[in-house]
C-alpha cells in the first residue's frame, strides 16, 4: 500500500510538543466513504484551544488535528454517489449535521473526538463533504469550513437574517469577522467594525467597511455604535469576543447578537434588566450545517468573493503555522499547503 503522512496530537493540552508527524499506509475507503487527498488546511481559534486543552468539546488522545481543509476525491466507496473522484470538495467540521437545528447527535467533530485534515489523505463520510466555489484554490477553500460557515450562520441562521439597509457590527480582524464583513457588505448591509490600530483600520475598510471604531482609541465601542446610528443601534452584532455586556448597549431594540466566542478567562457581568430592556435576541451559535456550508458557497460563488489570507506555510512547517497563528500578528487566515 502507498505510505502517506499525518500529523497526531498525542493529547489536548500538549502544546507544540505533543504534535508529530507519522507515516502509514493510505486508507482505502468503505462504503460511504471517500478517500480525499488533502491539498491546503488552515488555522482557526479553535486549533490553539485544542492544542492548549481549553477547547469545550471531547479531544481523542492521538489525534490527527485540524479542522478545515480542501482537497480532491481520489476514490470512493461502494454506494458512494454524492461526489466523484477528481471532484473538489471540502470537509463540514461536524460531519453527521445535514441540515436542521444542532443537537448532541452532531457532536463528533473533526480534528476533535473525529481525525481531522493535517494529513495528506483523509477518509471521510462521502455526505460530509461540500463542492468548493470554482473560482477558489485550494488553499482559499481550505479556509471556509469553520469560520466562514460560522460567519454565515450568524448573519443568517436565525431565519431573520441581514436585510439591505440593516447594520451589521463585526468586531476585530478575526477570521469569522473577516468573512462577517464580506457576506454582511454582499447582502446589503452598513458595516460598523472595531479594530485597534490605524493599519487595520484601512484593512478593514478596503474590505468594505462603512465606519471602522478603533477601541483603543474609544473604549466605549459601544456608544460610538449608537453614534453612528442616529441613536438606534446596530441591527446585528458578531460577537466573538465575549463582550456581550458593550453588545447589548450597541444593539438596536429588537436586534440580534450572535454570540460567537470569548477571549480570556474573565466573564464580565451582565446586566439582566438591561438585557431585557434591549428586546435582544442573544444567540450562540456553533459552526453550522452542511445545508448552510452549501448556501453559502453558493453566495461566494454568485459574488467572485475570496477568502482573506495572511500567509501559506509548506506541510513541513505545519508548527510554524501554527506559532504565526498564535502571536496574534496575523491578518485573515493562515493557511498550510499540502503539495
Amino acid at each position: 500500500m502507498t505510505p502517506m503522512r499525518s500529523y497526531h496530537l498525542s493529547h489536548s493540552g500538549a502544546g507544540l510538543s505533543g504534535l508529530a508527524v507519522r507515516e502509514h499506509d493510505t486508507p482505502v475507503p468503505g462504503p460511504g466513504q471517500a478517500l480525499v487527498a488533502v491539498r491546503a488546511t488552515s488555522l482557526s481559534f479553535r486549533e490553539l484551544m485544542v492544542l492548549d486543552g481549553t477547547y469545550v468539546l471531547p479531544v481523542r488522545p492521538d489525534v490527527v488535528p485540524v479542522s478545515d481543509g480542501a482537497g480532491e476525491v481520489v476514490a470512493v466507496g461502494a454506494g458512494v454517489d454524492a461526489v466523484r473522484v477528481g471532484d473538489r470538495v471540502a470537509a463540514t467540521l461536524f460531519p453527521s449535521w445535514q441540515d436542521g437545528p444542532f443537537g448532541a447527535e452532531h457532536l463528533a467533530q473533526r480534528g476533535g473526538s473525529l481525525d481531522g485534515m493535517l494529513t495528506e489523505f483523509a477518509l471521510v463520510d462521502a455526505d460530509s463533504l461540500v463542492a468548493v466555489p470554482a473560482h477558489l484554490t485550494y488553499e482559499e477553500a481550505a479556509t471556509l469550513p469553520c469560520v466562514a460557515v460560522t460567519a454565515w450562520n450568524a448573519l443568517t441562521g436565525d431565519g431573520a437574517g441581514v436585510r439591505p439597509g440593516s447594520t451589521v457590527v463585526v468586531q476585530g480582524s478575526g477570521g469569522v469577522s473577516l468573512f462577517a464583513l464580506q457576506f454582511a457588505k454582499v447582502l446589503g448591509a452598513r458595516v460598523i467594525a472595531t479594530t485597534s490600530g490605524l493599519a487595520k483600520a484601512a484593512r478593514l475598510r478596503a474590505l468594505g467597511a462603512d465606519a471602522v471604531i478603533d477601541y483603543s482609541a474609544t473604549p466605549d465601542w459601544a456608544g460610538e455604535v449608537r453614534a453612528l446610528t442616529d441613536g438606534r443601534g446596530a441591527d446585528r452584532i458578531v460577537d466573538v469576543a465575549g463582550l456581550l455586556d458593550h453588545s447589548v448597549r450597541a444593539i438596536a431594540l429588537s436586534g440580534t447578537i450572535a454570540c460567537v466566542g470569548f477571549v480570556g478567562n474573565a466573564a464580565p457581568p451582565l446586566d439582566s434588566r438591561a438585557v431585557f430592556a434591549s428586546g435582544a435576541t442573544i444567540r450562540s451559535v456553533a459552526v453550522g450545517s452542511r445545508a448552510q456550508f452549501v448556501a453559502m458557497n453558493a453566495v461566494i460563488e454568485a459574488h467572485g468573493l475570496r477568502p482573506v489570507i495572511d500567509s501559506v506555510i509548506p506541510f513541513d512547517k505545519a508548527a510554524d503555522a501554527y506559532l504565526r497563528y498564535a502571536s496574534g500578528d496575523a491578518f485573515g487566515k493562515v493557511v498550510i499547503s499540502h503539495y
